[in-house]
């Protein structure tokens, strides 16, 4: 019986082509058209049910197996690119001025094709059925939430069982090292946006204004005092302003200041605890001087969390594949966050990374979202192998 790395190694070729025909053409947000093209060409002439999205240039595709009914397993590949100007010497960069695939998004998608070909080769003995979702909006908008609003997660006509995704790295791991680990993964991601409204003045004479710039700025200090003395250090927050802005001369006191941070949390409860939290600490803070704060707190994507026993299958699945030299577990979540965790909220799943770093330094190597950030697609076929690999043995297992 022929085997899923076997397949994979037959259809690497074209594989690894259409990653470095998306990487060409690297599209922002929502609307992917050249991307969602180039995936439905990839897949044309396969026996597939496809549906694109009503509200974003989605392609979702059903891959009814021969030894069903049973089972409907999900596997999911991101489209969208970075508003990043590429500065790495390929062939085969990008001809979009402004965006690049920096996050390696184009391999996700090239790989998730080339499991789609896998198995379809293998459709009599799938015993059950495959979902595809080829995603936009990741990095942005958010576009799992979408997809599932427009029916994704029942698309097969029953609802999804499980779901598996992968993601790559071109720093951190060696080249072709697979890492992940069970429960927490990934961090929600909160946006924190605050005007401090004072009272213009002469610099001069401050006395005869309310100045908002240090209020602003006691502010900013007591939120990070907040968050190291109220919270956990085992159940961790992360909030960094990363934008203040305030005034328009020196001897000016303005009418008002401004900040923006971003909110990082590994857990639901902190989550809802840090939301009422810094909202208070910035009203009455503000109040105290005698000033006002205008606060808005915008809930994003939740906690990434893995499955533990889908976590123990994938990572199973992983060295039975490669052998377990290629596996790390991970100590730690990290602090990105992604909107799959919409999906493995809904449904049990497993998120895994696989290094598509080239240099024997990966330590020193470009990551992600950076315009040097290289990705050696060699590692595609085996991408293709586990997504498929996945889907194979959990519709077998029932």
């Amino acid at each position: 019986m022929i085997t899923t790395l076997e397949l994979a190694a037959r259809h690497g070729a074209d594989v690894i082509a259409l990653r470095r025909a998306l990487h060409q053409v690297p599209e922002y947000d929502l609307e992917l058209p050249k991307t969602q093209a180039l995936i439905l060409e990839a897949l044309e002439g396969l026996d597939l049910e496809i549906t694109l999205g009503k509200e974003l240039s989605s392609v979702t595709a059903v891959l009814r197996g021969g030894a069903g009914p049973g089972p409907v397993v999900l596997l999911r590949g991101d489209m969208d690119a970075l508003p990043v100007t590429e500065r790495v010497d390929v062939p085969f960069a990008s001809t979009h001025p402004g965006l690049m695939h920096a996050c390696g998004h184009d391999l996700h998608v090239a790989g998730l094709v080339g499991a789609v070909k896998i198995l379809h080769d293998l459709r009599d003995q799938l015993a059950g059925d495959v979902v595809f979702m080829f995603q936009p909006g990741e990095e942005t908008s958010g576009g799992a939430p979408i997809m599932i609003r427009e029916g994704l997660l029942d698309v097969a006509g029953r609802r999804v069982d499980s779901a598996y995704c992968l993601h790559v790295q071109s720093a951190g791991d060696p080249l072709g090292v697979w890492s992940s680990k069970a429960g927490p993964l990934m961090a929600a991601a909160d946006q924190l946006h605050v005007r401090v409204v004072g009272e213009g003045a002469h610099g001069s004479e401050p006395f005869n204004g309310k100045d908002p710039i240090p209020v602003l700025c006691e502010i900013v200090v007591a939120l990070q005092t907040m968050v190291t003395r109220q919270f956990d250090v085992f159940d961790p927050v992360v909030l960094t302003v990363g934008r203040i802005a305030g005034g328009t001369k020196e001897n000016i006191i303005p009418d008002d200041a401004f900040f923006d941070a971003t909110v990082r949390t590994f857990s639901a409860e902190s989550q809802a605890r840090i939301q009422e939290s810094s909202v208070r600490l910035i009203e009455h803070l503000a109040a105290a001087h005698g000033l006002t704060a205008e606060v808005e707190y915008r809930v994003g994507y939740p906690v990434t969390v893995n499955d533990e026993q889908e976590y123990l299958f994938a990572r199973e699945t992983i060295t039975d594949l490669f052998g377990p030299t290629r596996f790390r577990e991970r100590a730690h979540a990290e602090c990105g966050a992604e909107d799959m965790s919409y999906v493995l909220n809904e449904v049990p799943g497993a998120y895994v990374n696989l290094s598509a770093c080239p240099s024997p330094d990966h330590h020193r190597a470009a990551d992600n979202h950076s315009p040097l950030a290289n990705f050696d697609d060699s590692i595609l076929p085996d991408a293709s192998a586990l997504l498929a690999e996945l889907a194979l043995r959990r519709l077998t297992r029932g």
